[in-house]
């Protein structure tokens, strides 16, 4: 898997500035005054720095912006980033300087001379965040980073702290490379063998194979894969870092590509459906990083492997399958797999795992993106109490998160006349038909939140913290609702 970048901390050194090679930031805050270190590379570079502050362009500069002052005199390094931040930033500002930071040191060695600048961790989990690239598919040379040091006051402290902020950032890459992964690599045996390899960081992972699935009367999931070569799977994942308490659940859509089935897509687009299976690599990356920081929560992430596809043996629309609850779906398009897939895992977590709250992930629906674009996930629930503390982690995270409507009214829409339901419901409030279409498989004493990720976890144009493709959305927001409200 991609590795985010090895970050080291260490004491402020004045002297060991002007040998440091490769580029070297500084910070320097809207008032124009110099830190030691700023200082420090001021003299050295015959005052460069007090130039660049006094003139018009450090005054047009916004909070974040960098400005390349290249091969400084007084300096063996071959560019000083100057970075307008203040002292004291705010978390979002923090992290959107390192972000900037990672674009703008590019594959050289990076000196970062901060000091005693308040969140220089969480600079640095913006840098590691936004330094991501997938080239595993790349022939040629592809230049690792150079090393990142942070020289800071208290280093240790700093360190200790920035400690939990790596495993974010290696679960986030790993729910990124799983997104991006092309479905001929990742196929539902590859993603089940990559989820079984966590079991060396303390994460129990068992594999549910077709014969298993089938005993357990999983058939709405079944139907979904049984056009395909690629066997479906459920992998469980278990972190038990808690006391005797249930555990949270985490639920994930699987789809390792989409063609839609019998009710096929059109071609123009379809490529992107390698990210169907986007939910499941958030659960994944979440996973990972309990298991990385030692989460004292119990946890269990369970995903749902299949493969849609076209083919003598797919289901067709008008077929009826009976669901591991035990009602009976009428499947007008099989283009809405995905519902199919979580109706079944969501009703065995609860079976067998009685959960304390329940999240469901996935890229459920183009009407999500219709409504909500690519800057907020929908949110659907039937508690306020798990809704509300959703949405703060997200948004304390900068994950665009927005709650969405449900009611019994829209239930109509989803009678069927030969069956207990239909899959869907009409064009009409799509994503909310397919919310309470799950909501028939959620017992009501569990508190259950839905997020329609269909928007956010794969972009077209670069985000604050990842270049244009897989952004890792969830990892984060999701990370802090455990931390916050089931760690012991």
């Amino acid at each position: 898997m991609t590795i985010p970048p090895e970050i080291h901390f260490k004491d402020v050194d004045l002297d060991a500035i002007a040998a440091a090679k490769g580029k070297i930031a500084v910070f320097i805050g809207a008032d124009g005054k110099l830190d030691a270190g700023a200082r420090r590379v001021n003299r050295l570079t015959r005052k460069a720095l007090t130039r660049l502050t006094e003139s018009d362009a450090f005054g047009k500069m916004d909070g974040g912006d960098i400005k390349t002052l290249a091969y400084p005199m007084g300096l063996a390094a071959d560019a000083v980033l100057v970075v307008k931040l203040a002292r004291r930033p705010d978390m979002t500002a923090a992290r959107k300087a390192g972000a900037q930071l990672a674009k703008a040191m590019g594959d050289t060695d990076l000196l970062v001379v901060a000091g005693r600048i308040r969140r220089a961790d969480e600079i640095a989990l913006g840098l590691a965040l936004r330094s991501y690239k997938f080239d595993d598919h790349k022939t040629g040379d592809n230049a690792d980073r150079g090393a990142v040091t942070f020289m800071v006051s208290k280093a240790e402290e700093v360190a200790k702290s920035a400690g939990p902020m790596g495993a974010i950032a290696e679960g986030v890459f790993f729910t990124r490379d799983l997104t991006n992964e092309p479905a001929n690599i990742l196929t539902t045996d590859d993603f089940a063998a990559r989820l079984a390899a966590m079991q060396e960081l303390g994460l129990d992972v068992e594999i549910l194979e077709e014969g298993d699935l089938e005993k357990l009367g999983m058939r709405t999931l079944l139907s979904v894969g049984q056009g395909s070569a690629s066997p479906s799977k459920v992998v469980v994942m278990s972190w038990n870092g808690g006391g005797d308490e249930a555990p949270f659940a985490l639920v994930g859509k699987g789809v390792v590509f989409d063609t839609g089935g019998i009710s096929l897509k059109p071609a123009a687009g379809m490529e992107d459906m390698t990210m169907d299976m986007g939910g499941a690599g958030v659960v994944a990356g979440v996973m990972r990083t309990l298991a990385l920081r030692k989460a004292k929560a119990n946890v269990v992430g369970l995903v749902g492997l299949v493969e849609n596809m076209p083919s003598g043996t797919a289901t067709r629309p008008g077929d009826v399958v009976r669901s591991m609850k035990g009602d009976t779906v009428e499947i007008i398009n099989t283009d809405a797999e995905g519902r199919l897939v979580l109706a079944d895992v969501l009703w065995y977590a609860q079976d067998r795992f009685k959960p304390a709250g329940m999240i469901n992930l996935a890229t459920l629906t183009g009407a999500m993106v219709v409504a909500l674009g690519h800057e907020n996930a929908g949110v659907f629930s039937n508690s306020d109490d798990l809704a509300g503390a959703f949405l703060k982690a997200a948004d304390v995270e900068g994950e665009g998160a927005w709650r969405m409507p449900m009611g019994k009214a829209y239930d109509a829409l989803l009678k069927s006349r030969i069956a207990d339901m239909k899959n869907v419901g009409g064009r009409a409030a799509g994503s909310i038909t397919a919310a309470q279409f799950l909501q028939r498989f959620v017992r009501e004493e569990t508190p259950w939140c839905h997020l329609d990720i269909a928007g956010v976890a794969s972009v077209k144009k670069e985000t604050a913290f990842a270049p244009a493709g897989a952004t890792g959305w969830g990892v984060m927001a999701l990370n802090r609702l455990i931390a916050d409200r089931y760690e012991a």
